[in-house]
């Protein structure tokens, strides 16, 4: 027998491979001609269909020119071509089964079919399963993005065929995740969805949560007797609870027409209107309906009368309420679906509010780094020096200026930055050097006057700035590689240009270190700071350190600015934005020392973060509470977290 059934499988098998190389479209297409002809989203389904599971070898060329209205029918038979234009009344058509094509076809005699909108969806939705094993990766790529934005039971059979051959190995993960969250949502059989469901546990996409969310959507029900067998219940409900009002439960019973409307006071006096006769309504005279008791007894009389429907207080309203027990029951049927949707999002939401507080951390890191950044120059001026220089800002906004110039001058962004940032240094270094041998040499035993005179230099360098650059803000553009974020997932992110501050600002701390410890610039800084006088005895110009060290301070301020300014608006305000910060972060973490001035930033930065995170509308609220806690904290800390010690701290 076995023998005989090989041999007849021989015979047949030349005669089916025949069948499938000589197998035609228009047959088919002339079947569901009408419907072709006259397209519409609500008709077109059946045709769209039958193209697509014909196994014939052209429907892919077909719907894909059909979808580009590239489809004629001829009007003597309705046979259908693709049609090329050749000029504007003739047209070349080739034969959808590869026959003999016309060239110089009148247009008079075709009809363009012109699928709307709605039709070329569904006919790309079509299209998907040919392109999901398509030699094309692109278009491969595309059919798994149009899957995931609009997913359908019936591409999910498609996936699954498509996976075995796929050889593109992040294309691979993609079918992969795609038809695990096609399965939760789409798959026939509940041990697999339950499966899928285990699998995506662990993911925090948010398409994840989107395909799980659904399963748990429930729908308010009532039952006059004990709760129905078969029911995925969610939960039972009792009126006049948070969860449920007595009016709400009222409401769904007359919705499900298992009790009459509420009579409303409109109602009712609507009711009375309607129902005057000789100067009475329901036997009692009008001048009587001047109270609830009266205008009640009428509606009664009406009711009892079958002019209107029975009078419905709100004692029936609890009665029939209370004689009904309410429940919530999942729309999806399977408990076991429901069960593991429930502790599938339970794991993601633990693991969302972990990746959440990682989020918020990166980004209190990263504004942590910006006000270092900001802060360390004035660590040098005010901590170091003891000069307060409410001039600060405006060398920052100065940096930034200087790398829009540059820009300007170096069309490349890459190279405008690498030359801006030790241009900014430059020009800052010698604007600080300038001010202190003008202004600040004369007031260091005068801090008012310091304050009031660094004040109006401030001032003065903004309208400088506005004249010079106006009131526009200016653009400074990252170098492109710097463009984007780094997406650990969907809930932690941090832009790129917050990772390069964030390395820059260890870079100065590093420079600055070096500069404070190794170089005979720290070291006669360090002496001049603790006893100018024994400093000057021992050969030390304590003029010429304090010019050097003011304009340390001033050209970092200046880097700053650069850095500041690739992500904030460049404009002469722009140092106004982070002043206050910057003292707040020297004093806080305590005046002198660089690494309270680090610690400052780390404080205040995650401090703000975390304010914002309870307030997220209101910036200004935030900055507020921050303030009011760094002063509380100085009641109680007053030389900042990390404190000098000894003469250096006047001791």
């Amino acid at each position: 027998m076995i023998r005989l059934f090989l041999a007849g499988l021989a015979l047949m098998l030349p005669c089916m491979i025949a069948s499938a190389q000589t197998a035609t479209l228009q047959p088919i297409l002339q079947e569901h001609g009408a419907l072709i002809a006259k397209s519409s989203r609500k008709t077109i389904a059946p045709a769209i269909d039958a193209i697509a599971t014909s196994g014939v070898p052209q429907a892919q060329v077909f719907l894909e020119q059909w979808a580009g209205k590239n489809i004629w029918m001829r009007k003597s038979d309705g046979v259908l071509f693709i049609g090329e234009k050749l000029d504007a009344k003739t047209y070349a058509l080739t034969d959808i089964d590869g026959g003999a094509g016309f060239d110089g076809v009148a247009k008079s005699d075709l009809k363009q079919l012109k699928p709307n909108s709605g039709v070329r969806a569904m006919i790309q939705t079509a299209l998907v399963q040919f392109q999901l094993s398509d030699d094309d990766p692109e278009r491969r790529q595309d059919a798994l993005t149009s899957i995931a934005r609009d997913p359908e039971a019936s591409l999910l059979a498609h996936l699954r065929a498509s996976i075995e051959g796929e050889t593109d190995d992040v294309l691979l993960a993609q079918k992969q995740r795609l038809e695990r969250l096609l399965s939760i949502g789409y798959d026939p059989d509940t041990a697999v969805r339950v499966a899928a469901i285990k699998d995506m546990s662990g993911d925090l996409g948010v398409d994840v949560r989107a395909a799980l969310n659904p399963l748990l959507s429930t729908i308010l029900e009532v039952t006059d007797t004990d709760l129905p067998q078969g029911r995925n219940i969610a939960n039972t409900l009792t009126p006049e609870s948070e969860a449920l009002s007595v009016t709400a439960a009222y409401e769904l019973l007359v919705a499900k027409d298992l009790a009459p409307p509420l009579t409303t006071p409109d109602t009712l006096r609507a009711a009375l209107s309607a129902n005057i006769d000789q100067g009475r309504v329901g036997g009692i005279p009008i001048a009587q309906l001047d109270s609830d008791e009266n205008r009640a007894k009428a509606y009664a009389a009406l009711a009892q009368a079958g002019l209107v429907s029975p009078l419905v207080t709100e004692a029936d309203v609890k009665t029939a309420v209370s004689e009904r027990v309410f429940f919530e029951a999942y729309n999806e049927s399977s408990s076991d679906v429901t069960d593991a949707a429930k502790e599938a999002l339970k794991t993601i939401e633990a693991k969302v509010a972990a990746n959440q507080v990682l989020d918020l951390t990166l980004d209190a890191l990263s504004l942590a780094s910006i006000y270092f950044l900001a802060a360390i120059g004035l660590a040098i001026t005010f901590g170091v020096m003891g000069v307060i220089n409410m001039a600060h800002g405006e060398f920052i906004m100065m940096g930034a200026y200087t790398g829009y110039v540059v820009q300007q001058i170096i069309p490349d962004h890459t190279v405008s930055i690498i030359v801006a940032i030790p241009l900014a240094f430059a020009v800052t270094f010698a604007a600080g050097v300038a001010m202190e041998r003008l202004v600040i040499r004369w007031l260091y035993s005068r801090p008012l006057e310091t304050l009031l005179a660094t004040f109006g230099i401030s001032i003065a360098l903004q309208q400088l700035a506005k004249n010079i650059f106006g009131t526009q803000a200016r653009p400074l553009t990252a170098p492109g590689w710097l463009d984007g974020s780094w997406v650990i997932n969907d809930v932690v992110s941090i832009s790129y240009i917050r990772i390069a501050i964030f390395v820059l600002a260890f870079v100065f701390l590093a420079i600055f270190l070096f500069i404070m410890k190794r170089t005979r610039l720290g070291l006669e800084t360090r002496a001049v700071t603790q006893n100018p006088r024994m400093a000057a005895s021992m050969g030390i110009n304590p003029g010429r350190v304090n010019m050097l060290t003011f304009g340390l301070g001033s050209g970092i301020a200046g880097v700053a600015g650069v850095a500041i300014g690739l992500f904030a608006k460049v404009t002469s305000e722009l140092g106004s934005d982070y002043i206050v910060q910057s003292f707040m972060t020297v004093v806080v973490g305590g005046v002198g020392n660089i690494w309270g001035t680090l610690a400052g930033a780390a404080m205040i930065g995650f401090l703000q973060k975390g304010i914002e995170w309870f307030n997220p509308s209101n910036t200004l609220a935030a900055q507020t509470f921050m303030i009011v806690f760094i002063i509380i904290f100085i009641q109680f800390r007053p030389r900042g977290i990390i404190a000098l010690k000894g003469r250096a701290a006047g001791d």
